[in-house]
């Protein structure tokens, strides 16, 4: 099967699946989107959503995150992983909200990366989903699922992000992101993963790249 032939069954296949792509980050602003998906590094999104109606509770607006002390927002969020660091960048990049860009989230890749704890794919997620603007966040599991189908190397995220962006069409990103995600927790797990029973690896000649897989985590 051709590349080409191969993307667009996929991505016929994964819209089929998904038709729709809501974001299981429970927010209701860009700035409880951004919070949380700070927050989803290294954490799932279960926990994310079990640990944010007690930080909006105590802090409801950028105004008194900026005014919270780190610790006091660590003890609201311990259950969240690498949470020291977080309420720390939680708290400053509150307050440079405030003295940026008047307590609102900037739509610009290089005003958020500027801020504590954002990195391009935070910043990715929050210009398509909270702007709308075309974007391909990669996080593990759709750096898993690009090396496994074969439209990517591997070999990090950037080249996997790159990968993508030229093989599928950029009005199609923003939902491929949160498909492949999906897909990725239902159907093609990290560990002990069937090919046989996996709705595009089953067709997709998988095989040989589960076994690389295998054996570099045994290195």
């Amino acid at each position: 099967m051709l590349k080409a032939e191969k993307v667009a069954r996929i991505q016929a296949q994964l819209e089929a699946l998904y038709p729709e792509t809501p974001i299981p980050l429970e927010h209701d602003s860009n700035f409880s989107l951004l919070i949380a998906v700070l927050l989803s590094a290294q954490t799932t999104d279960k926990k994310v959503n079990e640990v944010t109606p007690g930080l909006w509770a105590r802090f409801p607006s950028v105004s008194a995150l900026a005014l919270a002390e780190p610790e006091t927002v660590r003890a609201v969020i311990r259950e969240i992983g690498l949470a020291p660091t977080k309420s720390k960048n939680i708290v400053r990049l509150s307050q440079l909200l405030l003295e940026r860009h008047g307590g609102v989230v900037p739509e610009s890749f290089e005003a958020l990366e500027a801020l504590p704890g954002v990195g391009h794919k935070t910043a990715s997620v929050v210009m398509s989903q909270a702007f709308g603007h075309p974007a391909f966040a990669v996080d593990t599991h759709i750096h898993r699922l690009a090396r496994r189908w074969g439209l990517s190397s591997g070999k990090n995220v950037v080249i996997t992000e790159r990968d993508l962006k030229r093989l599928f069409p950029k009005l199609a990103w923003n939902g491929l992101h949160l498909r492949m995600i999906f897909f990725g927790r239902e159907h093609c797990p990290a560990l002990r993963h069937v090919p046989d029973h996996c709705p595009i690896c089953c067709w997709g000649g998988v095989k040989s790249r589960l076994a690389e897989e295998a054996k570099s985590r045994k290195r």
